[in-house]
């Protein structure tokens, strides 16, 4: 990506709309675009949607993140077995996100996304009544695997029906409902928690689960531009190994992956800090903590109009070096200064996700859901690893331990970038057809 990632183009217009093959368009080639974009039909009902199914995704993934420190003690286990009732879900959703989007491929974008939200509301609704941890952290597997179907196929859903200018924006807006999710779900059991029990906030965000995804069902348009394509195993491998080949590709995997570990770690150890000496915040105060989220529904919305003004790869480092401050900054002892290091923190995490995950998008010009799947697949395993090693480094080395990990990921993003654009550089000097 010279001059804009770890080696696509500079900008978002300098990719051409060239539809996929899992995704052909259905007018003539001078036609004009019948794409959706902004102003135009269905475009603000599809934004409203996927931004819902943002919401629901993120509310049910983390519902049990903020809640930990209360787990652990209904249960009487460590804080890195707490984790698991987080890693569990982010875990499954990272292995099962592949065999959902071919799914989606056969039977349709929107049909997935449908059943993916049904099954894990209806688990959601479960999980208050887990009798011991082992069974919680079972249900919250089921529900990641559930919800694996939802992502990738998002991102698909908006490959085949925005224009391409657009694109960028358009998956702004659903990891925007990402954020809102994450936020509304751990604010909400913050203070439910605090005055009924960690058992009556989930079964909370259960409920606003379903009335999202009831809501995401009823406004999402029907798709004019998905084609079915094939469940044979033999063409998934290959779409797989493809896309694994690609080195652009592979860079931007392991950078959503890296800034993940960052954020899995820091939210879910910074319950225990906020909660111990020499804060010892009530549940509720910690709960509304995660309004931070605000920001990064901010930061990811405008994802397009910062990629126009630096280009990814400087995008990719702006998020890299807010994310790096605001890690640094959260080492204070003084709460507003905490809280400013979780707002940059957040920042650029949201920022740096958004720019990758368009990128994906933007570089896949054929299997499209599959190259947005090992993408999810890596953010969530990159989530999980968060989760457990934050954990296991909070008790190691108390919040010092876990924004030491978290530098060591960002320093990963920045030297991913750094050696995607000599890549690039270096491939553009032999040629264009060299040039990934």
């Amino acid at each position: 990506m010279p001059s804009a990632s770890t080696g696509a183009s500079t900008t978002v217009d300098a990719v051409p709309p060239v539809p996929a093959p899992d995704a052909p368009a259905t007018h003539a080639p001078h036609a004009p675009d019948a794409r959706m974009a902004p102003g135009g039909p269905g475009y603000r009902r599809m934004s409203l949607a996927l931004f819902l199914a943002g919401v629901a995704t993120f509310a049910l993934l983390y519902s049990t993140q903020a809640l930990l420190p209360l787990v652990s003690g209904d249960f009487g286990v460590s804080a890195s077995e707490a984790s698991w009732t987080v890693s569990a879900a982010t875990g499954a959703l990272a292995l099962f996100v592949l065999p959902m989007s071919a799914l989606s491929e056969r039977f349709g974008r929107r049909t997935m996304m449908t059943a993916s939200l049904a099954i894990a509301v209806s688990v959601g609704l479960l999980v208050p009544f887990a009798p011991s941890l082992g069974a919680l952290v079972a249900l919250r597997a089921v529900q990641g695997a559930a919800l694996a179907g939802l992502p990738a196929s998002a991102t698909a859903y908006l490959a085949e029906e925005v224009r391409p200018k657009a694109l960028i924006t358009a998956i702004g807006l659903f990891v925007a409902g990402n954020s809102v999710g994450g936020m509304s779900g751990r604010v909400i059991t913050g203070w439910v928690a605090q005055e009924w029990g960690w058992r009556i906030a989930v079964g909370v965000i259960g409920v606003l689960a379903v009335a999202c995804a009831v809501a995401f069902r009823l406004l999402l348009p029907a798709p004019r531009h998905f084609t079915p394509g094939s469940l044979r195993p033999r063409v998934l491998a290959r779409t797989v190994r493809d896309h694994l080949a690609n080195p652009l590709l592979c860079r931007l995997y392991a950078i959503g992956a890296l800034f993940m570990t960052v954020f899995g770690a820091l939210y879910t150890v910074i319950g225990y800090r906020l909660t111990e000496a020499p804060f010892s915040l009530p549940q509720g105060i910690v709960g509304s903590v995660f309004l931070v989220y605000l920001v990064g529904t901010v930061s990811a919305s405008t994802a397009g109009g910062l990629v126009a003004r630096l280009g990814r790869r400087g995008s990719l480092y702006l998020a890299g070096g807010t994310t790096a401050a605001g890690l640094l900054l959260s080492l204070a002892g003084s709460l507003p200064l905490v809280l400013l290091g979780l707002v940059l923190i957040t920042a650029g995490f949201f920022a740096g996700h958004a720019v990758a995950s368009s990128a994906v998008s933007h570089t896949a010009t054929r299997g499209r859901a599959q190259a947005s799947a090992l993408y999810q697949s890596a953010y969530y395993v990159g989530s999980s690893a968060g989760s457990t090693l934050g954990a296991v480094a909070f008790h190691a080395g108390g919040w010092a331990g876990t924004v030491g990990l978290g530098l060591l990921a960002v320093l990963g993003v920045v030297s991913v970038t750094v050696f995607g654009s000599r890549a690039a550089r270096v491939s553009s000097r032999r040629g264009p057809a060299l040039a990934r």
